[in-house]
This record gives structure tokens, C-alpha cells and sequence, in this order.
């Protein structure tokens, strides 16, 4: 993949757009998010932020630079490809290299929705990626099946995957839940023009600090892959947010961010490469030009 090189790219705001917007457009909310120990936490949402656009051979991967997160990038595309291969349980994401379901994976979670400690759960991303359910029970494998749609009716605008299994994840008096989380992120459309590869993924929550970031890498890793594994040049990478918010004890961090000046973004490499979606893993991946500001430790993470 031809990138281009790094003195041409110009440096990317849209990050720092996405927290401004929140924060000036938003509006306060309490009661769905719990901190650590179980406290009440405001969240400020914002419904429909402006999606972020990148054109990632020009510009760069959208790995931002506001903060380095080399430290963990890597596990959030292992979380990914853990999904895409089915993983449901902790112990199957650690496995690929993502360890940070342990909070969301407790006993007290996980019995409250009637599932084993450690169980994401029927309604999760991998379920519904590798597994989704059919009526003659046999499950359906979305990514395996809509690599060879869009090998064999490439102008098709139905290349669609979807994380969403209403029946697991709805909850009311009636409805127990079956799933540990919700799925945040997974909803993807492909289109292919002219022998190039689009990629629109839409999320229905995303914690701009901790969770969006992650959620860019790991795209932008499936983006790459995917373009690989079809022969096409990746052309541009779309990221919509539909519930955009920021934890109120995460505020102390926004400043400093903010602060920080735009930097371009680096290059994610492939270093292998695979002829199955389901085969590319994190250390498939690798950053190169990576010119982050310094790392920030200690933001909260709502569960």
C-alpha cells in the first residue's frame, strides 16, 4: 500500500473537533453510567456529531496524535480480530491480545443477565460477527460471507455487518438482557468504486476519550485488512458517532488535550498478509512515523 510520505501529510484536527463539538453542542445526562466502584456518573452527549473523514493512504492513519496510545493500539485491533473470530468470553479476547474486559466480565454482571462470569455474552460483537443467529440454528458467519459477496457482486450496496441482536440486547419488565455490554461500535457498510475500497463505520456510543481512539485504530486495522484480502486500494475510511459523550470526571483531561498542537498521522503498516479477513491478528499490524505527544495516564473509563 502506497502511502504517502510523511512530510506531505497535513496535520489532523478532527479529533480535537469531535471533543469541541461535544462540548459546546452537548447536553448533560446522568444515570447509564457508573464509574469503578459503582458511582453514578454525568456523562455531556451529544446525538450526531460530524462524522471524520480520512483518506487514509493521504493522510495517514487516523491513530491520533493528541496522545500516545502506542501503549495499547495494538490490543484494541486484537479485540477486533477476536470478534471477528468469534470470541464471546474474556478468556477467547485475551487470547488475542485484549485483556481489558475484566471489569465488564464480572460475577455480578455476568449473573445478573443469567451468564457464567466472564461470558460476554449471545448478544456481543463475536456472537453476532461469526455467529449470528438463524432459524435453523446453524448461525450465520457475516464477515465470511460478505468477503465473498463483495468478491463476486462488488457494485452491490448491501456489503453491510451489523453487531446488533435485538432479541439479547433489548431489556425491559419482560426482556432479560444477554449481553454484558451493548455493542458501541460494529455497524460497517463497504462500497467499492473504480477498484477501490470505501469503509463507513457507524457507532451507536462512543467515549470520545478512552473508547474512540481505540475504535479508530482498530478500524483503520480491519480497513487495511480488508482492502488486502479483496485486492483493492483502501481509499477512504468514514467514522459516524451517534451518541457521543464525555465522562464529567474525564473534564480535568480535555484541557490538556485541547491544548495540544495538530499533528499528522503516522503510517499503519501491514506487515503480513492474508488471503481470510478471520486470519489477520494484532501483530500483523505495525506504526511507523508515529510523532504522538506524550502519553496521558489515569482518564476514567465508565462500565
Amino acid at each position: 500500500m502506497n502511502y504517502s510520505n510523511y512530510d506531505e501529510r497535513t496535520p489532523d484536527h478532527q479529533y480535537k473537533d469531535l471533543i469541541k463539538e461535544v462540548l459546546n453542542k452537548g447536553t448533560w445526562s446522568k444515570g447509564t453510567m457508573v464509574d469503578k466502584d459503582g458511582n453514578e456518573v454525568r456523562t455531556i452527549d451529544y446525538m450526531g456529531a460530524t462524522p471524520l473523514r480520512f483518506n487514509v493512504l493521504k493522510q495517514g492513519a487516523p491513530i491520533i496524535t493528541e496522545r500516545n496510545i502506542s501503549s495499547f493500539y495494538k490490543s484494541a485491533i486484537g479485540e477486533l480480530f477476536g470478534f471477528i473470530n468469534g470470541a464471546r468470553t474474556q478468556a477467547e479476547l485475551e487470547e488475542f491480545g485484549c485483556k481489558w474486559w475484566k471489569a465488564w466480565c464480572t460475577e455480578a454482571k455476568c449473573s445478573k443477565r443469567g451468564l457464567e462470569t466472564g461470558d460476554l455474552g449471545p448478544g456481543s460483537y463475536g456472537a453476532a460477527f461469526a455467529n449470528f443467529p438463524t432459524v435453523d440454528g446453524q448461525g450465520f458467519n457475516q464477515f465470511e460471507e460478505i468477503v465473498k459477496q463483495m468478491k463476486e457482486r462488488p457494485e452491490l450496496k448491501t456489503h453491510l455487518i451489523s453487531p446488533w441482536i435485538p432479541n439479547y440486547t433489548i431489556r425491559n419488565i419482560d426482556h432479560q438482557q444477554k449481553v454484558v455490554v451493548c455493542p458501541c461500535h460494529g455497524w460497517i457498510h463497504f462500497r467499492i468504486f473504480d477498484n477501490k475500497l470505501d469503509m463507513l463505520m457507524w457507532q451507536r456510543s462512543g467515549d470520545v476519550l478512552i473508547g474512540v481512539p481505540s475504535n479508530f485504530a482498530q478500524y483503520t486495522a480491519l480497513f487495511l485488512a480488508m482492502a488486502q484480502t479483496l485486492g483493492l486500494e483502501p481509499n477512504e475510511y468514514i467514522h459516524e458517532i451517534s451518541d457521543a459523550h464525555i465522562f464529567e470526571d474525564q473534564l480535568p483531561w480535555v484541557e490538556e488535550i485541547l491544548s495540544r498542537e495538530d499533528r499528522a498521522f503516522p503510517t499503519l503498516k501491514l506487515v503480513k498478509k492474508h488471503d481470510r479477513i478471520s486470519d489477520y491478528r494484532r501483530e500483523d499490524f505495525e506504526l511507523e512515523d508515529y510523532n504522538a505527544h506524550e502519553a496521558i495516564k489515569g482518564i476514567p473509563v465508565g462500565i
